[in-house]
């Protein structure tokens, strides 16, 4: 039996001791004498949370899948066991081995969202890391980050070594053979970093210069050597089917936020809302052929014991073998009780036909997201939705026998004003009023719950709203107030329940998304005064970013509230997605013009993905 790094006394003190035993069904043990690269694989949040991320599963199999590579599982420890470690003097380790993170080769951070930030550095600080790459020597781990918020890895740039910008399924190899080689040969530090910005998608901080205009724009982002590349390109799979998928993933002892089986029919998306920045670094779509994922579902169900089959893309309903694979699935596990999850679905292609297929295995609340109350500004954000295809799929859903739905809205979006925030209650007032049309008493299975969310909009890198400005606090929960007041005011009030997201965090997330180098002292400013977990509301201190802001001289509203010409160099220009800045610009004057883009597969617009040569791009194409 493994010794583990924390002894009983301590484990029986925290919250959720089975967060740090490692040990878990499937979970993959090597002898580390007979590998030649550790790779210890972070996801900066709890346990739970980190668990539940399928991208670090994939990349957990295909490593391990190596003779030579052996990749283990850290994440953060929650502020009971952060505590104890410091007070203790216990460095973090990985769950496989137990053994310190300082001891591994690469420290891998999928960077999700900008609120884990702080959580990156303690990651560092508790691996005995220094917090700058500048400061580190031969023998700490190659500190490299990925994810969507890689995007604009600017505000993180000091504190990483290299960045992988795409999927890791295609260049990940490549590193690896050459960290293998050049370890062999002796060289340095530098040295591997210098040659590793060589392959396509890696990019390292430290190999670029970056001047300022006076008014703080940014003036310039040039490589300091010839040999390292202008611009990184973004890395993706374009043949999904064959790409490598865990079959046998690690299952928690705990409940993990997505407890089941998660199946991706595809990648990207066809719509092109100009909010969404997935829609638009995924590009283009891809999908997995049936057969595969029929295979997927039958070898993970039997590895893992769940009970729960969730069919995961951006837009699920958009997967063109939806119907197939759901009758696959019904008729092979509905008798064993098993649940299909179908989250991401646009309510005008929800069919009646595919909710008669799940709803007799096990019924549960439906999600539509339309994202704006009034047609004016779905139109603006490219939505494709009128209230025709709401009201209807709503009328589907409850006839199929439904009586929950929820709905995601923003607040705060380009062009918006006090009349749209109250077709947001209107809108859930008429979904209320559809369920007791369309639905006998004696036919209802309980009664109508509809549940509108808000949260604030934020805009993203690499999104036709990347110029858009945003509002303080306090104006955005005056917005919030707006859809209370008036969803209190409507008729079918008492079916209706408002939540709505937390202001701060909002502004915050907006300032780091956004950010450049100059915003990464306010991280480690935050950190320094003891503030991890920014996601969880328990742990999130507003006044520590605003001292930081102050100690540092940082102004938050140059990067949230400041107009942004459309020729202004943005911090992160210097990655090509495929899709072009022209396009962009072209989607930001249609929003201000109203007009709706086609979907990719009614008519192509011209983004520039077709230059990956393949996925919706080329449907139907020789």
């Amino acid at each position: 039996m493994k010794k583990l790094a924390v002894d009983d006394s301590i484990l029986l003190s925290v919250d959720k001791p089975a967060r740090y035993i490692g040990s878990e069904l499937n979970s993959v043990v090597k002898d580390k004498n007979k590998i030649d690269i550790r790779f210890a694989m972070c996801f900066p949040d709890v346990y739970e949370i980190g668990m539940s991320h399928l991208g670090i599963q994939i990349l957990y199999d295909m490593f391990n899948r190596r003779e030579d590579v052996w990749c283990e599982r850290v994440y953060s420890p929650w502020t009971d066991m952060d505590r104890v470690m410091r007070e203790k003097n216990i460095r973090l380790f990985a769950l496989e081995s137990q053994d310190p993170i300082l001891d591994f080769d690469f420290l891998g951070i999928t960077i999700q969202y900008e609120m884990c930030y702080t959580n990156i550095l303690q990651i560092l600080d508790l691996s005995g890391i220094p917090l700058h790459a500048q400061d580190r020597s031969d023998n700490c781990p190659i500190v490299i980050g990925g994810g969507p918020c890689a995007y604009n890895p600017e505000p993180l740039a000091p504190f990483f070594d290299m960045f992988y910008i795409g999927e890791g399924e295609t260049q990940y190899n490549t590193l690896f053979d050459l960290y293998r080689k050049m370890k062999k040969e002796g060289k340095t530090r530098q040295e591997f970093l210098r040659q590793a910005s060589h392959i396509p998608g890696i990019y390292v901080p430290s190999l670029y210069q970056v001047s300022y205009n006076e008014d703080g724009t940014l003036r310039q982002f040039m490589p300091l050597y010839d040999d390292v590349p202008a611009r990184v390109k973004k890395q993706i799979v374009m043949d999904l089917t064959d790409a490598v998928y865990p079959e046998k993933p690690v299952v928690p002892y705990i409940k993990a936020t997505q407890d089941r089986v998660v199946l991706e029919v595809q990648r990207g998306c066809i719509r092109g809302c100009r909010f969404c920045q997935a829609g638009m670094i995924y590009r283009p779509t891809r999908q997995r052929n049936v057969k595969v994922l029929e295979k997927h579902a039958d070898s993970m169900l039997k590895s893992t014991g769940y009970e729960e089959i969730n069919l995961s893309s951006l837009s699920t309903s958009d997967y063109t073998q939806l119907s197939g694979l759901v009758d696959y699935l019904v008729e092979k596990y509905g008798k064993e009780h098993i649940n299909i999850a179908l989250p991401s679905l646009r309510i005008d292609a929800f069919s009646l036909d595919i909710m008669s297929k799940v709803q007799d295995v096990r019924k549960s609340s439906l999600t539509f997201a339309p994202e704006a109350g009034s047609q004016r500004l779905r139109n603006i954000i490219n939505k494709g939705l009128t209230e025709e295809d709401i009201l209807g799929g709503a009328a589907q859903a409850f006839r199929g026998g439904w009586s929950h739905v929820k709905l995601y809205f923003m607040l705060g979006l380009p062009q918006e004003n006090d009349d749209d925030r109250r077709d947001i209650a209107h809108l859930a007032n008429k979904i209320a009023a559809v369920f007791y049309e369309e639905v006998p008493k004696e036919e209802r299975h309980g009664k109508c719950q509809i549940t509108v969310s808000t949260s604030f909009f934020v805009p993203k890198p690499f999104t036709p709203f990347q110029w858009a400005v945003m509002y303080s606090p306090g104006d955005y929960l005056g917005f919030a107030a707006t859809v209370n007041h008036e969803i209190k005011a409507q008729l079918n009030h008492k079916s209706i329940k408002y939540n709505w997201h937390q202001a701060e965090e909002t502004v915050l997330e907006g300032f780091l998304a956004r950010g450049d180098r100059r915003c990464a002292s306010v991280i480690e400013k935050v950190y320094r005064s003891g503030q991890i977990f920014d996601a969880w509301t328990e742990c999130f201190h507003y006044e520590n970013w605003l001292n930081a802001f102050d100690e540092t001289g940082v102004d938050p509203d140059f990067y949230t509230k400041r107009p942004r010409s459309l020729d202004e160099l943005l911090p992160w220009d210097f990655i090509d997605i495929g899709v072009s800045r022209e396009f962009l610009k072209r989607e930001w004057q249609h929003a201000m013009e109203g007009k709706v883009t086609p979907n990719c597969r009614e008519q192509c617009s011209g983004c520039g993905a077709r230059v990956f040569g393949g996925g919706v791009c080329y449907e139907g194409q020789i």
